[in-house]
């Protein structure tokens, strides 16, 4: 499925993802929809350029990008590396340009930070992924 609205328990417009203070700067937080195999996970990231939203899903082996709830390993604030087998993704696009997955990217998830809440939307704003920082 190339639309991330169609898989199992994907959030709908408007979802309540967290609050902007719960994402760590310069780090990451995951927001799991639904139980079990089909759950929806989305890794949120947080950086000076402000938050973009992926759903937790490695290009390489299709499982979650973290090893424990909210535990990603954000290198120099602009890369996101899979706990499991090193696959590093650009957090700009989402990107793997090094491992197993080489070329492959992350499903982007539109989001919006309202005040201090991160939301989610059924489209990107303007070009990317990204909600500006607050």
């Amino acid at each position: 499925m190339s639309d991330w609205k169609e898989w199992p328990f994907a959030p709908e417009e408007g979802t309540v993802l967290c609050m902007l203070a719960e994402i760590p700067e310069k780090g990451a937080k995951e927001v799991v929809f639904g139980e079990g195999y089909d759950c929806f996970r989305v890794v949120l990231l947080r950086s000076s350029e402000g938050v973009r939203a992926y759903r937790n899903r490695c290009a390489h082996v299709h499982i979650p990008l973290n090893y424990e709830p909210d535990l990603f390993h954000v290198l120099d604030n602009d890369v996101l590396m899979c706990a499991h087998h090193g696959a590093m993704y650009r957090i700009v696009d989402g990107v793997c340009f090094d491992g197993p997955c080489e070329g492959a990217s992350l499903m982007p998830i539109p989001i919006a930070v309202e005040g201090n809440i991160v939301l989610i939307r059924t489209r990107f704003p303007r070009a990317g992924s990204i909600s500006p920082p607050n």
